[in-house]
């Protein structure tokens, strides 16, 4: 079965997350993906441990399943030259160096074009390549510059990070989008384009209607524990056991809650009669419902509240979640390898019905397949008619 992205080769020199994980969205999709990486160190997610699964890295194993490991030191001139070739035969070029490092290697976003035109050069930075190339683009600092942490935690004053690199993440999905619509258009005009993303720009975007009630009306949030600036009841609350999330959007659920919790009366009281009225009064909403859920473990109110049509849930750990997500049939995980090098990694969440992703390889060890691409960038080979010796 072929892939939507078979036949395109991607030269890969990120590194760490961002860049890494849109390289393995592409790849999950059917681009050959070449991962440089340096002789001696490679990515530096190889080492980041605890934990380790079959000695390396879980977090280097994250984001580059599907791909093919070339080790090449581009201060080598001989490394430099194939390295040279494999870009002038690619598709795609993904990097998130400091803006100006491709340059120093020969390999900006202009010397690529001059080398092959229909190049689609994708580059990540934290803030852009102007004023702020010079400064480090590590997530938990663009939590903090950005705004996320401003609005994130227990309460005003004590902001707190999300649980995951959330801002690389968002980023690698936008790369993603934009190298797509590149090749998309590059089908009309027969010529590749750079495109930019940066930390900074798609944090901004991706908190969707907190930046908007900032752009548009002037409004700035501030932390508000686990509730929502515009809904309620729509924060956790304490069970019998364990905490449990509600997520009540509308005054039918809000109904439907009320019935669950055997308080229907809240429904017609003049503070709850709208979304806004509860808003506007969300503590003493808050305290009536956490007295009757309570009285109650998170499970048999999940139970009890799920088929009124309540949107509500246990807060779980990972393993827990990954049991909810197998006893729904949503396939979390898959297995890549055989015998000693096998391993679980996270399913692609992409559906699609004709050509869904398919798992071909574990992630590399650092220069696995250094000999037989250092072969075929030897070779005479014309781009235009072979692009992958896989």
């Amino acid at each position: 079965m072929s892939l939507p992205l078979d036949g395109v080769l991607v030269a890969d020199f990120g590194r760490v997350l961002a860049a890494p994980y849109a390289t393995m969205l592409l790849a999950d999709l059917g681009a050959d993906v070449v991962k440089i990486e340096h002789p001696a160190t490679g990515d530096d997610t190889r080492s980041w441990g605890p934990p380790f699964a079959g000695g390396t890295a879980t977090y280097f194993l994250s984001v580059n399943r599907n791909k093919r490991s070339f080790a090449a030191d581009l201060r080598d001139p001989a490394a430099r030259e194939q390295v040279v070739e494999l870009v002038r035969r690619a598709d795609v070029l993904v990097e998130n160096f400091r803006p100006g490092t491709m340059a120093r290697h020969g390999l900006s976003y202009e010397q690529s074009r001059a080398l092959n035109p229909r190049l689609v050069y994708c580059s990540i930075t934290g803030f852009g390549a102007g004023k702020g190339a010079a400064l480090p683009g590590y997530d938990l600092l663009v939590q903090a510059v950005g705004g996320l942490m401003s609005v994130t935690g227990p309460e005003p004053g004590t902001p707190v990070k999300a649980g995951v690199a959330l801002v690389d993440v968002l980023t690698g999905l936008h790369a993603t989008v934009g190298i797509l619509a590149a090749l998309r258009a590059r089908e009309t005009t027969g010529e590749g384009q750079h495109v930019t993303v940066d930390l900074l720009s798609t944090l901004l975007s991706s908190m969707v209607n907190q930046s908007t009630g900032f752009t548009a009306a002037g409004a700035v949030p501030g932390i508000l524990g686990n509730r929502h600036p515009s809904i309620a009841p729509y924060e956790v609350f304490p069970t019998a056991d364990r905490p449990m999330v509600i997520a009540v959007g509308n005054d039918r659920q809000f109904a439907a809650l009320c019935q669950g919790l055997g308080v229907p009366h809240l429904t017609v009281d003049s503070r709850f009669l709208t979304n806004t009225d509860r808003v506007a009064h969300v503590d003493a909403l808050a305290e009536a419902l956490a007295a009757q859920l309570s009285a109650r473990p998170a499970g048999q109110w999940f139970d009890l509240l799920t088929p009124l049509g309540v949107p509500c849930g246990p807060v779980n750990d990972l393993a827990a979640a990954f049991a909810l997500a197998e006893d729904l049939g949503l396939g979390p995980r898959v297995r890549l390898g055989e015998g000693a090098e096998a391993v679980d990694v996270v399913a692609n969440p992409i559906g699609l019905s004709a050509t869904p992703p398919r798992y071909r390889a574990r992630p590399p060890r650092l220069g696995e397949h250094t000999a037989p691409l250092r072969a075929w960038l030897s070779t005479s080979t014309d781009p235009a008619t072979e692009k992958s010796i896989r």
